[in-house]
């Protein structure tokens, strides 16, 4: 009888392992792969870039594929190495694409500098969560944009990068990565970005609709953990997200606004121009007070999430293995006769 995990298990084991290495390091300080990835999409920019969609098309499909490519090539040579490999390189992979806890961080910070006289230090913080204008944003404008974004950013850097690799293991983890990458760097509306991140855009959309509804019913249970009612913060999501233009924020924005009894939305100042958003949720407007709350509430989806994503690569596995065991015995019967 072997001790050894299962694949499932094993990339179980990894995800948990990912998680509570980025819990406890956050995002690594040197030479993170992730933004060699930016580097190396920036050059492939300069390469492809048109105006057009199609230019756009190949650029994504490039960068993903390939990203994808080369989590199948690496999975597959940890799974010939054994189940502790399978763990260990799950693990790092998972640390390395995960985002969760550096935004927890920073929300924390500017929380924490929108306590202080003046509003300097909050302002040059802001870009480091949404690419919103700061200049234009008084002490609460602020607040309302970083809980904005922690609330969208939960789902996008923690949530949905654990699912996809509860599914699909480390190519899911890398593919998803790039994927979102791609959509914070070119799936802008403006001028230049209109055409040629439409592709990127939508990926990250399509990407990000299963695990955006695992956020929202998420944070609908973490609700009781900052004060809320999980009761409103389903209301909220019900009767407001849809009316958001992205199909996933909405999701997350509006149980989030639920969950700690606050409106978001509003006039959304960006470099680009003016966005009059739908407000989501019921309450008054957000503080600087809400933001603490809303990283708590953060960190509650993101543990909720691991353990959803460890049961998901188990049941995964399980399945895998069954079918694999169900074509052994059909080949068995087949060459059953032959062999007598």
């Amino acid at each position: 009888m072997t001790l050894t995990p299962r694949p499932g298990r094993a990339r179980a084991l990894g995800l948990l392992l990912g998680f509570a290495a980025d819990r406890a390091f956050g995002d690594p300080r040197r030479r993170h792969p992730v933004a060699g990835f930016g580097a190396l999409a920036l050059r492939t920019e300069c390469a492809l870039y048109r105006d057009s969609r199609a230019a756009g098309i190949a650029y994504t499909t490039i960068l993903v594929a390939g990203t994808a490519c080369a989590g199948v090539a690496a999975d597959r040579a940890v799974r010939r190495v054994g189940p502790g490999a399978v763990v260990a390189t799950t693990a790092l992979a998972t640390w390395t694409v995960l985002g969760g806890t550096s935004l927890a961080r920073t929300g924390a910070g500017m929380a924490q500098r929108l306590g202080q006289p003046g509003l300097d230090d909050a302002r040059a913080l802001l870009p480091s969560l949404c690419g919103r204008d700061p200049s234009a944003l008084d002490r609460d404008g602020l607040a309302r944009a970083a809980l904005e974004s922690v609330a969208e950013n939960t789902s996008d850097a923690a949530v949905a990068p654990l699912l996809w690799g509860g599914a699909f293991g480390i190519p899911g983890l890398l593919a998803y990565r790039a994927a979102n990458t791609l959509d914070a760097m070119v799936g802008y509306r403006s001028e230049r970005y209109r055409n040629f991140g439409w592709a990127s855009a939508r990926l990250d959309d399509a990407l990000n609709l299963v695990p955006a509804r695992v956020a929202g019913a998420l944070t609908v249970a973490a609700a009781p953990v900052v004060g809320g009612s999980p009761r409103r913060a389903w209301q909220a999501w019900r009767s407001d997200a849809a009316a958001h233009p992205s199909p996933n924020a909405g999701v997350a924005e509006a149980s989030a606004a639920g969950a700690l009894g606050i409106a978001l939305g509003g006039r959304t100042e960006y470099p680009h121009g003016v966005e009059m958003r739908p407000v989501l949720g019921r309450g008054p407007a957000p503080t600087v007070a809400d933001l603490p709350r809303a990283v708590r509430l953060s960190h509650a989806v993101q543990a909720g999430a691991v353990v959803v994503s460890a049961a998901l690569a188990v049941a995964v596995g399980q399945f895998r293995v069954g079918r694999r065991q169900r074509r052994l015995r059909r080949l068995g019967a087949a060459t059953e006769p032959a062999a007598r």
